[in-house]
C-alpha cells in the first residue's frame, strides 16, 4: 500500500542544513518514438511547396488533405466559428441585452488563473465600452478556492447585482446556483470544464460539451467568454449583426484587440492549439505587442521582452506566470486591473509588483521541488511498480504546488498530486495534481471522492481539499486506480519525433518555413527530429551562470552544425568518451553579427 511521505517525514530526523543531501534518482530514459515516412508526404511537400519535412510534420498532425494543410500553415480570422453557434449563447446575449437595456448591475466572476483572468477582462471591457453597470469578482485563491462559492454568491447579491456571469467556473456549481436563484440573482455560467450530466440552475449555460456537434469541443474559458462578447457585440451592432455583416468600427477594435487576451488565456490553460483555437492565437500574437492596452505594453516591458517576435513562449513562460503571479502569491483581481486599467502609471506600478511576485514564487517553486524529490527518492515513489506520486507536507504554499506537480510530472512520468497540508490530522489539506497523457486524472480522483472534501479540474489538472487524516488512504486508493490503468507503457517517458533525418536537409530556407507551424504549443508541438550515429565536430564546452548547459557541434557526414543543450552540461565527459551518439532536436535559425545561421536546440541525447 502506498503511503503518503507526508507522514513519514514528521515522524523522522532530518540532517542538519548543510549535510542534507537533496539529489534525487535520475529520471527515466526517455523513449524515442519516431515516426515513419508517410507515403502521403511527397505528394503533400508538392502541393503546398514546400519542403518534405514540414509535409511529414502536417501529416504528424493529422493534417493530410492540401486545402486543410493550406489553412493550418495561413490561419485567417474570417475561418472563427460563428459566435450564434457556440452552445446557450443566444439566452445568454437575451439576458446580458435586457440587464444593458435596464441599467440592472451585472458582477463578472471568473477563475484566478490567466484563462479566467483574461476572460474577465474581455467581458469587463466590452461590457463597460456598451455602457452597462458592470462590475467583476475573482476569488481568493487560498481562502475561497476554485470556483463559485456561497458566501462570495451572497454578498454579489448584497451588493445589488441583479446579474451573475461566470467564466472559466461554474458548470459544477450547484449550490450555489441555487443559493443564487434564491437571493433572486441571474446567473449565467460560462466555461469549459467537464459538465455533470445534469446543469446548475441557470438562466443560460454557455459551454462548447453541451452540443456534440459544436466544432470546437476544446475551446479554453476565454475563449468561450470572448464569443459570448462577440455575440454580445453583434447584438448591439447597427441593427444588429446580419450573417457576413461586419461590427460596427468601435466594436471591431475591440474585438481584433481582445484577440491577444483571448490567445494568453487559450496558450496559457494549454489546450490544443488546433482549428480555431490556432487561429485566434496566432492573430491574437501578433496584435500582442500593437496592443492599445496599458496593462499589456506594461505586463511586455516588465518581462523584459521587447515586443516584437512575441510567440507562445513568450506567453507560456513570461507573461503567463506574471498574471499567474497575482493569485499564486497574492490576489488575483489585481491582474485584472492591470489588463483593464487605462493608467499607463498604474499599470507599469502593478506590472513591477507581479514580476517581484513572480520571482518570489519561482525561488518557493524551486525549494519546493527540491524537498519533493527528496521525499519521492526517500519513500522509493520513483520505483519502477509505482503508478502515481501523492506527496504532502505542511510547509509548501498552496499557489505554488501545482507547478511544481507539472515539473515532477515531466522528471518522473506519474501522475502528481501535491499537497498543502497541516500537521494535525484533523486539518484540511488542499491540493492540486497534474496527470500524463492517457491517463484522466479527474475521473481517477472522482473514484476516491468518498475521501474528499471537494474537487475538480479536468483530464489534465486538478484540484482537491481533504481532511489530512484521509491522506493516506487517498494515496492508496489513487494509486490503485492508476495501477488498474496504466500499462508498463503508459508510464514510460516518451519523446515524440516527427522524422528522422539527415543533417544537411535543415538548411536555412527549410527551418524558416517550418516557422509557419507556431504557433506552438499542446496538440500542435514545436518539430522534434533525430540523427542517428552523429559524432563531435568540435569538443563540447560548458556554458551558463551555473555551468549546467553545453555548446556543442556535431556531424554526420552530410553537414556540420553548432547545439545548444539546456541542462546537459553533466553529459560533458561521456561526449567525449563516445565516438557515436543519437541527437533529437528542436532546428532554429540564430541570427548574430548580422549573420543567420542553423542552430539545434537539443530535446535529448542517447548513446547506444
Amino acid at each position: 500500500m502506498q503511503t503518503s511521505a507526508w507522514m513519514q517525514t514528521n515522524n523522522r530526523q532530518v540532517a542538519p542544513k548543510g549535510q542534507r543531501n537533496y539529489a534525487h534518482s535520475a529520471p527515466p530514459k526517455k523513449q524515442w518514438v519516431i515516426q515513419p515516412p508517410h507515403p502521403k508526404t511527397p505528394d503533400l511537400a508538392k502541393a503546398l511547396k514546400v519542403s518534405p519535412l514540414l509535409a511529414q510534420v502536417l501529416i504528424n498532425r493529422g493534417i493530410i488533405d492540401a486545402s486543410a494543410a493550406a489553412i493550418f500553415l495561413r490561419p485567417k480570422l474570417t475561418e472563427l466559428i460563428s459566435p450564434d453557434l457556440m452552445p446557450g449563447v443566444k439566452p445568454a446575449v437575451s439576458r446580458i441585452t435586457h440587464a444593458i437595456k435596464s441599467n440592472e448591475k451585472i458582477t463578472i466572476y471568473g477563475d484566478y488563473d490567466v484563462d479566467g483572468i483574461t476572460g474577465v477582462a474581455i467581458l469587463w471591457q466590452l461590457l463597460t465600452l456598451l455602457g452597462a453597470n458592470v462590475n467583476y469578482y475573482i476569488p481568493h485563491r487560498i481562502d475561497e478556492g476554485y470556483g463559485l462559492n456561497d458566501e462570495a454568491v451572497r454578498t454579489i447579491a448584497q451588493k445589488g447585482s441583479k446579474l451573475l456571469i461566470t467564466v472559466d467556473c461554474g458548470i459544477t456549481a450547484f449550490t450555489s446556483a441555487q443559493l443564487a436563484e434564491q437571493l433572486g440573482l441571474d446567473l449565467i455560467i460560462t466555461d469549459h470544464h467537464l459538465p455533470e450530466p445534469d446543469l446548475p440552475t441557470a438562466a443560460a449555460v454557455v459551454h462548447p460539451a453541451l452540443d456534440s456537434a459544436y466544432a470546437n469541443q476544446d475551446s479554453s474559458g476565454s475563449m468561450v467568454a470572448y464569443k459570448l462578447g462577440w455575440a454580445v457585440a453583434g447584438e448591439f451592432n447597427a441593427c444588429g449583426l446580419a450573417t457576413g455583416q461586419k461590427l460596427q468600427p468601435k466594436l471591431r477594435n475591440f474585438m481584433l484587440n481582445a484577440t491577444s487576451l483571448a490567445a494568453m488565456g487559450t496558450i496559457a490553460d494549454v489546450v490544443d492549439l488546433q482549428g480555431e483555437n490556432r487561429i485566434l492565437t496566432s492573430y491574437g500574437l501578433k496584435s500582442l505587442s500593437q496592443s492599445n492596452l496599458p496593462g499589456i505594453q506594461a505586463l511586455i516591458e516588465s518581462a523584459g521582452l521587447t515586443g516584437q517576435n512575441l510567440d507562445s513562449f513568450s506567453i507560456g513562460f513570461h507573461l503567463a506566470p506574471m498574471l499567474n503571479a497575482a493569485g499564486r502569491m497574492g490576489h488575483a483581481r489585481l491582474a485584472v486591473e492591470l489588463l483593464t486599467t487605462d493608467s499607463l502609471a498604474l499599470s507599469t506600478e502593478i506590472a513591477q509588483y507581479l514580476k517581484h511576485q513572480n520571482d518570489q514564487r519561482r525561488r518557493y517553486e524551486q525549494k519546493i521541488l527540491k524537498h519533493a524529490c527528496q521525499l519521492i527518492t526517500e519513500n522509493g515513489l520513483d520505483h519502477r511498480s509505482q503508478k502515481t506520486i501523492v506527496l504532502a507536507s505542511p510547509n509548501w504554499h498552496t499557489g505554488v504546488i501545482g507547478i511544481v506537480a507539472s515539473k515532477i510530472v515531466d522528471i518522473y512520468h506519474q501522475p502528481t498530486i501535491m499537497l498543502n497540508a497541516s500537521l494535525n490530522e484533523d486539518g484540511v489539506a488542499q491540493g492540486s495534481g497534474r496527470s500524463v497523457k492517457g491517463f484522466c486524472l479527474l475521473s481517477a480522483i472522482k473514484t476516491c471522492s468518498h475521501l474528499l472534501i471537494s474537487f475538480g479540474g479536468h483530464k489534465m489538472a486538478a484540484g482537491l481539499t481533504i481532511e489530512t487524516g484521509k491522506i493516506n488512504q487517498f494515496a492508496a486508493d489513487f494509486e490503485a486506480y492508476a495501477k488498474q490503468i496504466l500499462t508498463e507503457d503508459d508510464s514510460a517517458a516518451k519523446l515524440h519525433i516527427d522524422a528522422a533525418a539527415q543533417l544537411s536537409q535543415f538548411k536555412k530556407e527549410t527551418v524558416s518555413e517550418m516557422q509557419m507551424l507556431a504557433p506552438f504549443g499542446q496538440g500542435n508541438p514545436r518539430p522534434v527530429f533525430a540523427t542517428n550515429g552523429v559524432r563531435l565536430a568540435s569538443p563540447p564546452r560548458i556554458c551558463g551562470l551555473k555551468g549546467d548547459h553545453l555548446q556543442l557541434a556535431i556531424t554526420d557526414n552530410t553537414n556540420a552544425i553548432r547545439c545548444i543543450a539546456f541542462g546537459m552540461g553533466n553529459l560533458e565527459k561521456k561526449l567525449l568518451e563516445k565516438e557515436f551518439f543519437n541527437v533529437a532536436y528542436h532546428p532554429q535559425l540564430n541570427t548574430y553579427n548580422g549573420f543567420t545561421n542553423v542552430e539545434f536546440v537539443i530535446a535529448d541525447i542517447q548513446f547506444d
